[in-house]
């Protein structure tokens, strides 16, 4: 009998092409799924698909299969809205509460958590697994929460309730993207990109990243993080490199930080009266001018990770992107 996976977010980004390797890798898997999920990127992988949520945790206990091999827990919410804080804390921290919880009342042999590079707050210099953590950035809920989840699954493999692997990816690109860069994407074809942000960091592939979730069963050292980077580009690059892919001009400069900022707070104040989600935050506008690198090389090292250089990732995205539709 081969080995069973219990997954959470199997229809998100990381969770789909997560389901596709372990699918590959001969691994039979249970996912959790919401009723509202859609799963047309792996209506082509057998997969046993449970209903329930993360935030109701009898769903969770009750999908969870006795002495399943691996729980691999990548749903999250990604809001950075202050207006949406309450119900991300109740995914983000609650969420991986409930997840635990279950998989210790199951028995599973391993959790593997599917953190952020954020958690260690923005820092000046490249990240390693032993940078010392800033708190000045949990005002962003984000990065409180997915910092607070790694504290719960470390704490409960300290009490020896359960072994696990904690997973830190940084910016994410690859084929499945619909609501992270591959919007940016669109917005270079349809030539209504607004601008481009001053940050930049390390961009790992999707792809990459699942199989190192995989490894992280395998050889992944009992309650440890694990950076998952890539290569080193400025968002200016990533666009400029999209733009020549999809033949359409783009931006030569990046928006001054200071405009960013000023656009977010007055789309807040625009949210206030509309009730409408604001396109940028003020959250958001820290995150995106920041440049942020990590030193991938114990992932790398240890689960066997790998780099895809940026302008082949960038065109495997948007290759993926006109398969689905998403653009013209």
């Amino acid at each position: 009998m081969g080995l069973r996976a219990f997954v959470t977010g199997a229809t998100g980004f990381v969770g789909g092409n997560l389901v596709r390797e372990l699918h590959h890798q001969g691994w039979s898997t249970t996912a959790l799924v919401r009723h509202d999920s859609s799963d047309q990127d792996i209506r082509d992988v057998p997969v046993d698909f449970v209903e329930g949520d993360i935030v109701d945790a009898d769903s969770v206990r009750r999908a969870i299969p006795r002495g399943v091999d691996a729980v691999f827990h990548t749903a999250a919410s990604t809001n950075v809205w202050s207006g949406n804080n309450d119900a991300q804390d109740r995914v983000n921290i609650g969420g991986t509460r409930d997840v635990i919880e279950a998989a210790v009342a199951a028995g599973a042999k391993r959790l593997i958590y599917t953190s952020s590079f954020t958690t260690w707050g923005f820092q000046h210099t490249t990240l390693t697994e032993q940078s010392p953590r800033t708190d000045e950035s949990d005002w962003i809920n984000y990065v409180r929460t997915k910092y607070i989840a790694e504290t719960l699954v470390r704490e409960a493999v300290k009490l020896g309730r359960i072994d696990a692997v904690i997973l830190n990816p940084a910016h994410i690109l690859g084929p499945g993207d619909r609501n992270n860069w591959s919007k940016m994407m669109v917005l270079v074809q349809q030539r209504k990109l607004p601008g481009v942000p001053s940050g930049g960091g390390a961009f790992a592939d999707v792809r990459e990243v699942a199989k190192a979730h995989v490894k992280a069963f395998h050889k992944g050292e009992r309650g440890e993080r694990y950076l998952l980077g890539g290569e080193d580009v400025s968002f200016l690059d990533v666009i400029r490199i999209s733009g020549e892919i999809l033949g359409r001009p783009v931006p030569r400069k990046p928006t001054p930080a200071w405009l960013l900022q000023t656009m977010a707070r007055l789309n807040v104040m625009l949210a206030g009266v509309t009730g409408r989600p604001p396109v940028i935050t003020p959250e958001s506008a820290v995150m995106i001018t920041h440049n942020i690198l990590c030193d991938s090389s114990r992932a790398q090292r240890e689960l066997d990770y790998q780099f895809t250089p940026i302008r082949k990732l960038i065109k495997d995205t948007i290759v993926w992107m006109k398969s689905a539709g998403l653009l013209e």
